[in-house]
């Protein structure tokens, strides 16, 4: 059977002072943001996932982004090297935790720098975003730790948005979603599909035809229910202005052996 669990990460005190880069800083309300993060947890939680939580990093003001600390294929953790060097001691904790889960580990070495932000998995293809945090050396490690698995990796440039989830995540069928002024290369997938709105983009995929996404994106919410598809709905709004969406604050563990 497949496993169902999802490393999370609490946001810490200095959440305010996280990173942005391609948006504008605006406050940001850390309690509203712990009650944000609780419903997140939560829906998860309603829908049949098992939720790890990994040690608080508290000086890592953007460690609640936990998906940025690792890439999972298969039953191998690829630790990850994230080209923001003050975002690397975030993944201690998660890598104890993946070892601790009977994760086989690897890790991205200097030069390679990688987000996992940067890694969209639609069945054996990983396609890597190459950009801000992610470089050449990166792309060539995971390939080197994945392509024996069976993976297929392409690699995708990004320079409009954060990270390659920034612009494009992908339904259960394999359509890739995406808001097309945020994407660089809307041809390289197969199937894509335009959404209306930016947060529309980021899909969570929760099982059957249940999509975590944002509350920030009601016509792409109602575009999916046209579709077939059950949206589940949760608010951010916290995490978005930290260039966060619902993909940054868990990773998933679907192929663990059980």
């Amino acid at each position: 059977m497949p496993s169902k669990k999802a490393l999370v990460r609490r946001p810490g005190p200095r959440l305010a002072e996280g990173l942005v880069t391609h948006v504008e800083r605006a406050p940001v309300d850390t309690e509203l943001a712990l009650r944000q993060w609780e419903a997140y947890v939560d829906a998860l939680r309603a829908h049949g996932w098992e939720t790890v939580e990994v040690p608080p990093a508290d000086d890592c003001p953007d460690s609640v982004f936990v998906e940025d600390t690792v890439v999972m294929f298969r039953n191998v953790a690829l630790i990850a090297r994230s080209g923001a060097e003050s975002r690397r001691d975030e993944t201690a904790g998660v890598e104890e935790v993946v070892a601790g889960l009977g994760c086989s580990v690897n890790w991205v070495w200097e030069p390679g720098t990688l987000d996992g932000g940067d890694v969209l998995k639609i069945g054996d293809t990983v396609y890597v975003g190459r950009g801000g945090r992610t470089n050449a050396a990166g792309v060539r490690q995971l390939r080197a730790a994945f392509a024996p698995l069976g993976a297929r990796v392409v690699g995708v440039p990004v320079s409009r948005v954060l990270h390659l989830k920034s612009a494009v995540t992908a339904l259960p069928d394999g359509t890739v979603v995406g808001h097309v002024p945020l994407t660089d290369t809307p041809s390289l997938f197969g199937r894509f599909l335009p959404v209306p709105e930016e947060s529309g983009a980021h899909v969570v995929l929760l099982g059957g035809d249940r999509l975590l996404m944002a509350a920030s994106a009601p016509k792409t919410a109602e575009l999916f229910a046209d579709l077939g598809y059950e949206p589940v709905v949760v608010d951010i709004s916290e995490f978005e202005k930290l260039e966060g969406c619902v993909t940054c604050l868990s990773v998933r563990l679907r192929d663990l052996h059980t």
